[in-house]
Parts: structure tokens; sequence; C-alpha cells
């Protein structure tokens, strides 16, 4: 009987697992899936000579999260490569707002658009540096955050912390108009903040676009070298070669209790699979009280709550084989990894509102990766493996387009879908849909069916918005991974602090673990070697 089971082989799972085994305790994973990774698999599934990202493509939180950095990844054969530039947001009029490496690049082109918002993006950047490394600490600590939130605390205060905590506190849109006089900086943040299911107006929003602004330019928008799946490898032979035991094909069906513990769990082929000290599950909330859980074992109120809990926008995406890049009208996109496609940020707003009134919009806001620009091993050289995804409403009550689109997904919706979003791509890029010598849809049901943690292709496990942050994540309690059943840990993107690869809901919840069994300080010991 292992000291701990963990169900689902995601990545916060995977870095449970690791944690875990770092501090001596014997671990089995259990992924219902017939390969590990969660929403970070790549395959060659659209054309035998590209490697395709299946899910998350770029991975900026990766890149700054301690976390992660504790577990040397680099020892396993993880490398990270970069586009030349970060992110472009063209326009139609043949403009480009560019998130370059360096941030005097970045502050240049924005000059283009106002001459004074070259000076706004480098006193936003000096603040990032002055507070970024102390936030990223405090986000990724388990709530709440102590000794990081102090160290944060006094540094704020000599940045004016009331000040940027207003900013940050402020919806997106208002942020881009106080900060910049010209419309590039508004695009950068604006567009960053959708990447999560946040609105141009919506409160917090302007934090989250300031963030991964910030993150792009600190650390890019980096990817592991030959598909996101060499991430998902790095951790598995680590975990392994540490003595765990990951099955994959393994489908939980129920977490077992008694007297009130979790003592282990239930496979769909019946076996009884005994846990000595705890059970993490790498899930949704919802399908771990309801579905593995059940009610009989939880409080009232939590039961409650979750009937409040509300799922981040569904996802619709396309991946392509194309035969040469992509011809954007802008000319500096073809250097970027990631590129936005929307008409400025009214355009945003717009589209955001659409999915509010639950309609289909009927022009996609589009993030497109160009992932041959990121990573050269991705395909044959003068090719590009490229992808775009959309937001979409969770319930669809009607298109604002000319399809119908109903939300069933059956071939005739997701091929008038794919029609939007590459005339989206086309309205930048002309002459783009010539270029594609294979593609691959993924409709929201698809997304779930690949990953049951992706409802409808929800890709944070929850919305990002603040009525569903830290203490009120995932619903109104502490903020923690403990749940009310004793020896159970929710260790998924549905825990504090949410949504993204950066590993920190799995290592919170291992890290509880440990503490209920007075394991923290051999945890420390085992890192530290």
């Amino acid at each position: 009987m292992p000291d701990a089971v963990v169900i689902g082989a995601g990545p916060n799972g995977l870095v449970a697992a690791n944690v875990l085994v770092d501090a001596g305790w014997s671990v089995e994973v259990l992924e219902a899936q017939d390969e590990p990774g969660g929403a970070v698999r790549s395959d060659r599934g659209v054309h035998p000579d590209y490697v395709s990202d299946v899910f998350s493509a770029f991975y900026p939180l990766a890149a700054a999260s301690p976390v992660l950095a504790r577990l040397d990844l680099a020892a396993e054969g993880l490398r990270w490569s970069h586009a030349p530039a970060v992110l472009a947001h063209p326009l139609p009029d043949g403009r480009c707002a560019m998130l370059e490496r360096r941030a005097g690049q970045t502050a240049a082109g924005l000059a283009r658009f106002a001459a004074p918002d070259a000076q706004a993006w480098q006193d936003m950047y000096g603040a990032w540096c002055r507070l970024g490394p102390d936030l990223v600490r405090t986000l990724f600590t388990p709530f709440p955050p102590v000794r990081s939130g102090l160290a944060l605390a006094a540094k704020l205060r000599a940045a004016g912390g009331l000040r940027l905590a207003r900013n940050l506190a402020l919806p997106v849109r208002r942020l881009g108009e106080e900060t910049f006089a010209g419309e590039g900086g508004r695009l950068l943040l604006a567009g960053n903040a959708l990447h999560a299911d946040l609105a141009p107006e919506a409160a917090g929003s302007g934090g989250f676009g300031w963030l991964m602004s910030m993150l792009g330019q600190s650390h890019g928008f980096p990817v592991p070298v030959g598909g996101s799946g060499a991430l998902t490898g790095a951790l598995v032979r680590r975990f392994r070669g540490r003595g765990g035991v990951l099955r994959c094909g393994e489908r939980v069906v129920s977490v077992v209790v008694r007297g009130g513990r979790a003592v282990g769990v239930r496979t769909a082929s019946g076996e009884d699979v005994g846990a000595r000290r705890a059970v993490l599950a790498d899930t949704s909330a919802p399908a771990l009280y309801r579905e593995l859980v059940g009610e009989e074992h939880l409080p009232a109120r939590l039961l409650r709550d979750l009937e409040r809990f509300q799922w981040d926008f569904a996802t619709f995406k396309v991946d392509w084989a194309l035969t040469g890049p992509v011809p954007w009208t802008a000319p500096q996109a073809a250097g970027a990894g990631t590129v936005h496609l929307a008409d400025g940020v009214d355009g945003l707003t717009r589209f955001a509102a659409q999915i509010a009134t639950g309609q289909v919009p009927d022009e996609p806001f589009a993030l497109f990766g160009q992932m041959t620009t990121a990573d050269p091993s991705r395909s044959p050289a003068g090719t590009e493996s490229a992808w775009a995804y959309t937001h979409l409403p969770q319930r669809i009550t009607s298109d604002a387009g000319a399809d119908s689109i109903t939300g069933r997904w059956d071939a005739r919706e997701q091929q008038a879908m794919t029609d939007r979003l590459e005339a989206q791509v086309e309205r930048f890029a002309p002459g783009f849909r010539a270029l594609i010598r294979a593609r691959r849809i993924l409709a929201p049901t698809t997304l779930q069916a690949m990953d049951e943690n992706l409802r409808n292709g929800a890709i944070n496990n929850g919305t990002t918005a603040l009525h569903q942050q830290a203490v009120f994540r995932p619903t109104p309690g502490t903020g923690r991974p403990e749940t009310p059943v004793r020896g159970l840990y929710l260790a998924s993107a549905a825990a504090h602090p949410g949504g993204g690869v950066h590993g920190a809901p799995g290592a919170n919840a291992a890290r509880a673990a440990l503490r209920a069994h007075g394991l923290r300080g051999l945890l420390h010991r085992a890192q530290r070697v």
C-alpha cells in the first residue's frame, strides 16, 4: 500500500507526486487517459512531419515558477526555446503592437503608437522588476502567504503600494487608458487578460493582463523543445526515477472514505488502491466532490456553494500543418510565437460581451501560436506548425454569426466554427488558407473527452474572476488544498492559485499532506539536497 495515491497525471498531479517522493513517501499516480500529461501533451496527430501541442503550448508561468525550479527538470532533459519576439497584436491598418524579448525594444515599438508610451512601459516594467519575484512567490505559496506576503507588503509600501494595488484591481481597459496614450500598450494588456476569461471591463482584469504582460517581458513565452510533452516527460522521468509508480488507463471512480477519512480509491475495474497517509486529487472541484467523494461525506454548505461554482469560458481550437510561414500583413508578427487577432480593445470588448450573453462570437478573438517560429524542431524548415483557439460561452443561447451554431458540435458546426476562425486569421494574413496542408479540429466536447478537467474546453478549471480566487477558490473557505474529508487534498487548478502550468496547486496539496504528518522539515532538507 502506498503512502499516497494521486488521482490524475496532469502537471499538478505530477508535481504533487514529485514533492511527495522527495520527502520519502511511496506514491502511486492513477491516470484515466492512456498517457500522462493532462493538458500538457504533444503529438504528430495533424501530420507525421509536424509536432503539435494538443492543449497548452506557451509557458511563461512555468518559466517563473519557483515550484518547478525546485524540481530541476533540466536534469531530466527539459530544454526551453523562444521565438524572436514574445507576442504580436496586428491591426487591420498594418500597425502592430509587439512584446519583444527586451523591454527597451518593446518600449520603442510602443512609441510608434504614442511617444510617451515608451517611458510608460519602462515605468511599468520597472515596478515589476522591483516587485515581481516577491509577487510570484506570494501567488504560488499556500494561502495565507505569510512570509512572502510580508516581504511583498514591505516593497509595496516603498513603491506606493496603494496606487499599485488600485491599478491591479482596475478593469484592463481602464488600466490601459490611464497608462498609455496610444493603442499599442492597451492592446498588449487587454489581449493578455483574455488568455483567461476576463473581459476588458472586468474588475481585476488589469492585474491579470499586467501579470501576463510582465511575465512575457521578463521570462518570455517559452516552449519546451520538441513539444509540450517534453515537460510532462521530464516530470514523469523524475518521479519514476525516485521510485514513484504511474499507471495510465486507470480511471478512478470513487474515493474510499471511512470514518471521515480518505483511505484510498476505487478504479473502474473494481480495484481498491489503498493510501496509508493521503489521497490527492488533480481533478475539477465538482468532479471530486460530487462524483468521487459523494454528498453523504460532505457538509451541506459546501454542496450549496458548489451550485454557484463558475467554469471559465469554453474553448474551440484548430491545429494546422502549414506549408510555409504565415503571410501577415504586419511583417513584425512573423517573428512572434504568440499572435493576438482582434480589432483593437473595442473588438475584445465586443467579443467578451457576446460570450457573456451566451452568443457564439461572429468575429472571434483568436490566440494564434507559431510553434516552429518558437521551436524550429516542430516541423520541416520553411514550414510552420501552428494553432489557434478562441473562447465560447459554456452554455450557448444563440449564434451572433450566420451559421446557427448551437453547441451540439456535430460535423457541420465544427466546420462552421473552423471556417469562422480561419476567416479571422485570413483577415490579418491573406493567403493563409492556401498554406494549410492538414488540420485538426478540437471542439469543446473533444477537448473534454481528451482531458476531463477541461469542461467544454474550460482551460483554467474555473473562472479567473475575483469572486473565485484566493479564499473563494473553488468555493468560499480558506483558499487551501485541504478538504472536509481528512486526508483528502485538492491538487488541481481548481484550487488556489488557479490555472496555468506552474505546479503550485499540486505542490501546495503535497505540502499540506506532509504538514499533516509532521514531515515538512524533511521535505525542505530533501529539496535542498
